[in-house]
Protein backbone atom coordinates (compact mmCIF):
# COMPACT_ATOMS: atom_id res chain seq x y z
CA UNK A 1 0.00 0.00 0.00
CA UNK A 2 2.86 2.38 0.76
CA UNK A 3 3.87 2.04 -2.88
CA UNK A 4 0.88 4.27 -3.61
CA UNK A 5 0.41 6.48 -0.56
CA UNK A 6 1.94 7.50 2.73
CA UNK A 7 -1.51 8.19 4.16
CA UNK A 8 -2.28 4.55 4.86
CA UNK A 9 -4.82 5.31 7.58
CA UNK A 10 -6.97 7.36 5.18
CA UNK A 11 -7.04 4.49 2.71
CA UNK A 12 -7.92 1.94 5.40
CA UNK A 13 -10.81 4.13 6.56
CA UNK A 14 -12.38 3.78 3.12
CA UNK A 15 -13.21 0.20 4.12
CA UNK A 16 -11.87 -1.66 1.09
CA UNK A 17 -10.46 -5.12 1.75
CA UNK A 18 -9.11 -6.04 -1.70
CA UNK A 19 -7.71 -4.35 -4.77
CA UNK A 20 -7.05 -5.98 -8.16
CA UNK A 21 -3.98 -4.88 -10.11
CA UNK A 22 -3.15 -6.38 -13.49
CA UNK A 23 0.42 -7.32 -14.46
CA UNK A 24 2.21 -4.60 -16.40
CA UNK A 25 1.96 -6.52 -19.67
CA UNK A 26 -1.86 -6.82 -19.50
CA UNK A 27 -3.67 -3.99 -21.23
CA UNK A 28 -7.23 -2.71 -21.17
CA UNK A 29 -8.15 -4.51 -24.38
CA UNK A 30 -6.69 -7.76 -23.07
CA UNK A 31 -9.04 -7.55 -20.08
CA UNK A 32 -11.98 -6.67 -22.33
CA UNK A 33 -11.28 -9.59 -24.65
CA UNK A 34 -11.06 -12.09 -21.80
CA UNK A 35 -14.39 -10.93 -20.35
CA UNK A 36 -16.00 -10.87 -23.78
CA UNK A 37 -14.96 -14.42 -24.62
CA UNK A 38 -16.32 -15.65 -21.29
CA UNK A 39 -19.69 -13.97 -21.95
CA UNK A 40 -19.87 -15.32 -25.49
CA UNK A 41 -19.10 -18.84 -24.30
CA UNK A 42 -21.64 -18.65 -21.47
CA UNK A 43 -24.39 -17.55 -23.87
CA UNK A 44 -23.41 -19.96 -26.63
CA UNK A 45 -22.83 -17.08 -29.04
CA UNK A 46 -20.53 -17.25 -32.04
CA UNK A 47 -18.76 -13.87 -32.46
CA UNK A 48 -19.79 -13.94 -36.12
CA UNK A 49 -23.42 -13.67 -34.96
CA UNK A 50 -22.88 -10.30 -33.26
CA UNK A 51 -24.43 -7.21 -34.79
CA UNK A 52 -23.02 -4.76 -32.26
CA UNK A 53 -20.02 -4.53 -29.92
CA UNK A 54 -20.10 -1.79 -27.25
CA UNK A 55 -17.03 -1.13 -25.12
CA UNK A 56 -17.19 1.28 -22.16
CA UNK A 57 -13.83 2.33 -20.75
CA UNK A 58 -12.74 4.44 -17.80
CA UNK A 59 -9.11 5.28 -18.42
CA UNK A 60 -6.81 5.97 -21.36
CA UNK A 61 -6.45 2.89 -23.61
CA UNK A 62 -3.17 1.40 -24.74
CA UNK A 63 -2.62 3.85 -27.60
CA UNK A 64 -3.66 7.29 -28.84
CA UNK A 65 -5.39 7.73 -32.23
CA UNK A 66 -6.71 4.19 -31.73
CA UNK A 67 -10.11 2.66 -31.10
CA UNK A 68 -10.08 -0.20 -28.57
CA UNK A 69 -13.70 -1.09 -29.43
CA UNK A 70 -12.75 -1.73 -33.05
CA UNK A 71 -9.69 -3.66 -31.93
CA UNK A 72 -11.86 -5.80 -29.65
CA UNK A 73 -14.25 -6.48 -32.54
CA UNK A 74 -11.33 -7.73 -34.65
CA UNK A 75 -9.80 -9.81 -31.87
CA UNK A 76 -13.09 -11.61 -31.31
CA UNK A 77 -13.70 -12.20 -35.02
CA UNK A 78 -16.98 -10.28 -34.89
CA UNK A 79 -16.22 -8.78 -38.28
CA UNK A 80 -19.75 -7.83 -39.29
CA UNK A 81 -20.60 -6.11 -35.98
CA UNK A 82 -20.73 -2.35 -35.53
CA UNK A 83 -18.19 -1.31 -32.88
CA UNK A 84 -18.94 1.58 -30.51
CA UNK A 85 -16.64 3.10 -27.87
CA UNK A 86 -18.02 4.86 -24.77
CA UNK A 87 -15.50 7.05 -22.97
CA UNK A 88 -17.52 8.85 -20.29
CA UNK A 89 -15.55 7.39 -17.44
CA UNK A 90 -17.25 5.30 -14.78
CA UNK A 91 -20.79 6.15 -15.93
CA UNK A 92 -20.20 4.41 -19.27
CA UNK A 93 -21.11 1.06 -17.75
CA UNK A 94 -24.63 2.47 -17.24
CA UNK A 95 -25.15 4.69 -20.30
CA UNK A 96 -24.19 1.74 -22.53
CA UNK A 97 -27.61 0.23 -21.84
CA UNK A 98 -29.39 3.26 -23.25
CA UNK A 99 -27.12 3.22 -26.28
CA UNK A 100 -27.81 -0.48 -26.76
CA UNK A 101 -31.58 0.04 -26.54
CA UNK A 102 -31.34 2.87 -29.04
CA UNK A 103 -29.36 0.82 -31.54
CA UNK A 104 -31.89 -2.02 -31.29
CA UNK A 105 -34.73 0.49 -31.82
CA UNK A 106 -33.20 2.13 -34.89
CA UNK A 107 -31.69 -1.03 -36.43
CA UNK A 108 -34.44 -3.67 -36.53
CA UNK A 109 -32.03 -6.09 -38.17
CA UNK A 110 -29.80 -6.13 -35.05
CA UNK A 111 -30.47 -9.32 -33.10
CA UNK A 112 -27.50 -9.79 -30.79
CA UNK A 113 -25.04 -7.43 -29.12
CA UNK A 114 -22.03 -7.67 -26.83
CA UNK A 115 -21.56 -5.09 -24.06
CA UNK A 116 -18.23 -4.82 -22.25
CA UNK A 117 -17.09 -2.57 -19.41
CA UNK A 118 -13.37 -2.39 -18.69
CA UNK A 119 -10.88 -0.54 -16.54
CA UNK A 120 -7.10 -0.63 -16.63
CA UNK A 121 -5.64 2.13 -14.48
CA UNK A 122 -2.99 4.13 -16.35
CA UNK A 123 -0.59 4.62 -13.47
CA UNK A 124 1.58 7.11 -15.35
CA UNK A 125 -1.30 9.57 -14.97
CA UNK A 126 -3.34 8.44 -11.96
CA UNK A 127 -2.62 7.11 -8.50
CA UNK A 128 -5.18 4.38 -7.91
CA UNK A 129 -5.17 5.05 -4.16
CA UNK A 130 -4.73 8.82 -3.89
CA UNK A 131 -6.51 10.55 -6.77
CA UNK A 132 -10.03 9.62 -5.66
CA UNK A 133 -11.88 8.42 -2.61
CA UNK A 134 -12.52 5.19 -4.51
CA UNK A 135 -9.70 2.71 -4.95
CA UNK A 136 -9.31 1.58 -8.55
CA UNK A 137 -9.09 -2.09 -9.52
CA UNK A 138 -8.24 -3.46 -12.97
CA UNK A 139 -10.80 -5.73 -14.59
CA UNK A 140 -13.60 -6.16 -17.09
CA UNK A 141 -17.08 -7.63 -17.38
CA UNK A 142 -19.26 -8.45 -20.35
CA UNK A 143 -22.75 -9.58 -21.28
CA UNK A 144 -24.54 -10.67 -24.45
CA UNK A 145 -27.89 -9.01 -25.18
CA UNK A 146 -30.45 -10.57 -27.50
CA UNK A 147 -33.53 -8.98 -29.00
CA UNK A 148 -36.69 -10.26 -27.32
CA UNK A 149 -34.88 -12.12 -24.53
CA UNK A 150 -37.37 -12.78 -21.70
CA UNK A 151 -35.00 -12.03 -18.80
CA UNK A 152 -32.73 -9.15 -17.73
CA UNK A 153 -34.64 -6.63 -19.83
CA UNK A 154 -33.67 -2.97 -20.06
CA UNK A 155 -36.72 -0.90 -19.08
CA UNK A 156 -35.66 2.76 -18.77
CA UNK A 157 -32.69 5.10 -18.54
CA UNK A 158 -31.97 8.67 -17.56
CA UNK A 159 -28.85 10.84 -17.73
CA UNK A 160 -27.92 14.23 -16.31
CA UNK A 161 -24.89 16.11 -17.69
CA UNK A 162 -23.28 19.18 -16.15
CA UNK A 163 -20.43 20.59 -18.22
CA UNK A 164 -19.48 23.14 -15.56
CA UNK A 165 -17.33 20.36 -14.12
CA UNK A 166 -15.80 19.24 -17.42
CA UNK A 167 -12.33 20.45 -16.34
CA UNK A 168 -12.35 18.76 -12.95
CA UNK A 169 -10.25 15.75 -14.01
CA UNK A 170 -8.48 17.52 -16.87
CA UNK A 171 -4.84 16.57 -17.48
CA UNK A 172 -2.98 19.59 -18.80
CA UNK A 173 -0.23 17.65 -20.58
CA UNK A 174 -0.37 15.15 -23.41
CA UNK A 175 -3.34 16.42 -25.41
CA UNK A 176 -3.39 18.48 -28.61
CA UNK A 177 -3.24 21.71 -26.57
CA UNK A 178 0.02 20.68 -24.89
CA UNK A 179 1.44 17.55 -26.55
CA UNK A 180 4.37 15.65 -25.17
CA UNK A 181 7.67 16.40 -26.91
CA UNK A 182 10.50 14.02 -27.65
CA UNK A 183 12.06 12.64 -24.52
CA UNK A 184 9.38 14.07 -22.20
CA UNK A 185 7.60 11.92 -19.67
CA UNK A 186 4.18 12.51 -18.07
CA UNK A 187 4.27 14.47 -14.86
CA UNK A 188 3.86 12.40 -11.68
CA UNK A 189 0.46 10.89 -10.98
CA UNK A 190 -2.23 13.29 -9.81
CA UNK A 191 -3.56 13.20 -6.28
CA UNK A 192 -6.64 14.54 -4.47
CA UNK A 193 -4.92 17.89 -3.80
CA UNK A 194 -4.71 18.49 -7.56
CA UNK A 195 -8.49 18.11 -7.79
CA UNK A 196 -8.97 20.69 -5.02
CA UNK A 197 -7.36 23.26 -7.32
CA UNK A 198 -10.58 23.24 -9.37
CA UNK A 199 -12.43 24.52 -6.29
CA UNK A 200 -9.76 27.15 -5.52
CA UNK A 201 -8.82 25.06 -2.45
CA UNK A 202 -12.12 26.11 -0.88
CA UNK A 203 -13.32 23.33 1.43
CA UNK A 204 -16.89 24.66 1.47
CA UNK A 205 -17.11 24.59 -2.33
CA UNK A 206 -15.75 21.05 -2.38
CA UNK A 207 -18.25 19.90 0.26
CA UNK A 208 -21.08 21.44 -1.75
CA UNK A 209 -19.88 19.48 -4.79
CA UNK A 210 -19.78 16.26 -2.76
CA UNK A 211 -23.40 16.85 -1.73
CA UNK A 212 -24.31 17.55 -5.36
CA UNK A 213 -22.92 14.17 -6.38
CA UNK A 214 -25.38 12.33 -4.15
CA UNK A 215 -28.26 14.68 -4.98
CA UNK A 216 -27.81 14.03 -8.68
CA UNK A 217 -27.66 10.28 -8.15
CA UNK A 218 -30.98 10.48 -6.31
CA UNK A 219 -32.42 12.70 -9.04
CA UNK A 220 -31.37 10.48 -11.92
CA UNK A 221 -32.70 7.34 -10.18
CA UNK A 222 -35.98 9.10 -9.41
CA UNK A 223 -36.35 10.29 -13.01
CA UNK A 224 -35.69 6.82 -14.40
CA UNK A 225 -38.22 5.30 -12.00
CA UNK A 226 -40.82 7.90 -12.99
CA UNK A 227 -40.54 6.72 -16.59
CA UNK A 228 -41.93 3.37 -15.40
CA UNK A 229 -44.33 4.75 -12.83
CA UNK A 230 -42.41 3.27 -9.89
CA UNK A 231 -40.35 4.66 -7.01
CA UNK A 232 -37.05 3.79 -5.36
CA UNK A 233 -39.03 1.80 -2.78
CA UNK A 234 -40.01 -0.62 -5.55
CA UNK A 235 -36.39 -1.43 -6.39
CA UNK A 236 -35.01 -4.77 -5.29
CA UNK A 237 -31.46 -3.42 -5.54
CA UNK A 238 -29.70 -0.15 -6.24
CA UNK A 239 -26.30 -0.92 -7.72
CA UNK A 240 -23.94 2.04 -7.39
CA UNK A 241 -20.27 2.51 -8.18
CA UNK A 242 -17.98 0.44 -5.98
CA UNK A 243 -17.24 3.43 -3.79
CA UNK A 244 -15.95 3.64 -0.23
CA UNK A 245 -18.23 2.77 2.67
CA UNK A 246 -18.78 6.37 3.73
CA UNK A 247 -19.90 7.52 0.28
CA UNK A 248 -22.11 4.46 -0.25
CA UNK A 249 -23.78 5.00 3.12
CA UNK A 250 -24.54 8.64 2.28
CA UNK A 251 -25.84 7.71 -1.18
CA UNK A 252 -28.14 5.02 0.20
CA UNK A 253 -29.47 7.41 2.81
CA UNK A 254 -30.13 10.08 0.17
CA UNK A 255 -31.98 7.51 -1.95
CA UNK A 256 -33.97 6.27 1.03
CA UNK A 257 -32.90 2.64 0.62
CA UNK A 258 -31.16 0.39 3.18
CA UNK A 259 -27.42 0.00 2.65
CA UNK A 260 -28.01 -3.76 2.47
CA UNK A 261 -29.95 -3.26 -0.78
CA UNK A 262 -26.93 -1.69 -2.46
CA UNK A 263 -23.63 -3.22 -3.59
CA UNK A 264 -21.74 -2.07 -0.49
CA UNK A 265 -20.43 -5.50 0.47
CA UNK A 266 -19.21 -6.27 -3.08
CA UNK A 267 -17.56 -2.87 -3.30
CA UNK A 268 -15.47 -3.33 -0.19
CA UNK A 269 -14.53 -6.87 -1.16
CA UNK A 270 -13.39 -6.05 -4.72
CA UNK A 271 -12.55 -2.37 -5.22
CA UNK A 272 -13.73 -0.06 -7.99
CA UNK A 273 -13.58 -1.36 -11.58
CA UNK A 274 -14.71 1.83 -13.27
CA UNK A 275 -17.09 1.15 -16.16
CA UNK A 276 -17.10 -2.56 -15.30
CA UNK A 277 -18.64 -2.15 -11.83
CA UNK A 278 -22.28 -2.58 -12.75
CA UNK A 279 -21.98 -5.63 -14.98
CA UNK A 280 -19.74 -7.32 -12.40
CA UNK A 281 -22.08 -6.47 -9.54
CA UNK A 282 -25.21 -7.47 -11.44
CA UNK A 283 -23.67 -10.86 -12.19
CA UNK A 284 -22.75 -11.30 -8.53
CA UNK A 285 -26.27 -10.46 -7.31
CA UNK A 286 -27.80 -12.90 -9.79
CA UNK A 287 -25.45 -15.76 -8.93
CA UNK A 288 -25.82 -15.22 -5.17
CA UNK A 289 -29.62 -15.35 -5.34
CA UNK A 290 -30.13 -11.72 -4.33
CA UNK A 291 -32.40 -11.16 -7.33
CA UNK A 292 -35.44 -13.08 -8.52
CA UNK A 293 -37.47 -13.09 -11.69
CA UNK A 294 -39.35 -9.83 -12.11
CA UNK A 295 -37.22 -7.87 -9.64
CA UNK A 296 -36.38 -4.32 -10.72
CA UNK A 297 -32.77 -3.17 -10.32
CA UNK A 298 -31.39 0.35 -10.68
CA UNK A 299 -27.85 0.73 -11.96
CA UNK A 300 -26.67 4.23 -11.04
CA UNK A 301 -23.33 5.94 -11.55
CA UNK A 302 -21.35 9.14 -11.81
CA UNK A 303 -18.73 9.83 -14.46
CA UNK A 304 -16.35 12.60 -15.37
CA UNK A 305 -17.86 15.23 -17.57
CA UNK A 306 -19.80 15.38 -15.21
CA UNK A 307 -22.49 12.85 -15.99
CA UNK A 308 -24.95 10.97 -13.80
CA UNK A 309 -26.76 7.97 -15.25
CA UNK A 310 -29.32 5.37 -14.24
CA UNK A 311 -30.58 2.30 -16.07
CA UNK A 312 -33.44 0.13 -14.81
CA UNK A 313 -33.17 -3.60 -15.48
CA UNK A 314 -36.02 -6.08 -14.93
CA UNK A 315 -34.74 -9.50 -13.94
Amino acid sequence: MREYTEDVQRVLEHGYRTLHRSPDEVGLTDLAEEAARAALAASGTDPAELDLVVLAITDIPEYLYWDPAASLQARLGAHRAEAVLIGQGCVGGVTCFDLLAGRFATHPEYQRALVVGANRTCEAYWNRMETHSLLFSDGAAAAVAGRGHPRMRWRASDVISDGRYADLFLLEEGGAAAPFRGGERPRPARDAWDLMEFFAYDADRFEAFADLLNDRVREVVTRACERLGVSALDLARVVLLNDNIGTLTKAADRLGVPLERTNAEISLARGHFGAADHLLNLQYHLESGDLGEGDLVALAATGRGMHWGCALIEC
